[in-house]
């Protein structure tokens, strides 16, 4: 029997080495995924279906709207500990996720070259809906920062309490990917392990083509396009 299972990017990559599925739709893989899927004598090939935003959010109520590339490496290599270096106010509570989760993966690929802290106790979210909770609950709104992707906190969890940052001055948004103006853009994949399934090839194809790129469009994420800016 085939089905659809959605579940946490960690699982779905357990899941696709562990040969109990054909495919999976998820951001970049981590070095331990990577690992684990070599120390199984498994090839994972990743085909990009279309662009994302890394996006980064505090409370409504924080007075910072905008953080260059350069500053959020501060906060998250801990630096950087009290919003008034950057025009706000209060102690800097700079929420994570668990390593492997498709956003933890994320900020370590940003901070590449800068040494990411430690999180503090509490400050590490098991799941995306966590950071975005805890970021929007009103005893942190001076301080909390948080991360994920804009299509989960676009289209998914659509939190009124949070705001999300414009970084380099240029505002996360589909328009912003699309042009390459938005600095922290990505692409997310179809990612295979060799299965003998005779569909998953025919419907990689489709995703690729006119058609399913409207589809990608259509659900809120941007479709693939030629542009130098959007990192591999």
């Amino acid at each position: 029997m085939r089905y659809v299972e959605c579940s946490s990017t960690t699982v779905a990559y357990e899941r696709l080495i562990a040969g109990e599925a054909d495919i999976i739709f998820t951001a970049g893989l981590s070095e331990r995924q990577l690992q684990a899927a070599k120390d199984r004598g498994v090839e994972l090939t990743l085909t990009p279906i279309g662009c994302e935003a890394f996006v980064f959010f505090v409370h409504n109520d924080n007075s910072v709207d905008n953080l260059d590339i350069e500053s959020i490496k501060k906060i998250y290599s801990g630096q950087a500990k009290n919003w008034k270096e950057f025009g706000g106010s209060g102690r800097i509570r700079a929420n994570q996720r668990y390593e492997d989760s498709g956003s933890q993966t994320a900020l370590m690929s940003f901070m590449a070259g800068t040494k990411l802290m430690k999180a503090p106790g509490k400050t590490t979210m098991s799941t995306m809906g966590g950071i975005v909770r805890e970021v929007s609950l009103y005893r942190n709104y001076e301080s909390a920062i948080g991360f994920s992707f804009l299509f989960y906190t676009a289209e998914m969890a659509q939190n009124s309490d949070i705001k999300l940052l414009k970084v380099n001055g240029v505002y996360p948004s589909r328009e912003s990917i699309a042009n390459g103006t938005y600095p922290i853009a990505s692409k997310f994949y179809a990612v295979t392990a060799g299965s003998d399934n005779p569909n998953v090839k025919a419907f990689i194809d489709w995703i690729l083509s006119e058609q399913g790129q409207y589809i990608v469009q259509e659900v809120g994420y941007t479709p693939l396009f030629p542009n130098e800016n959007i990192n591999e």
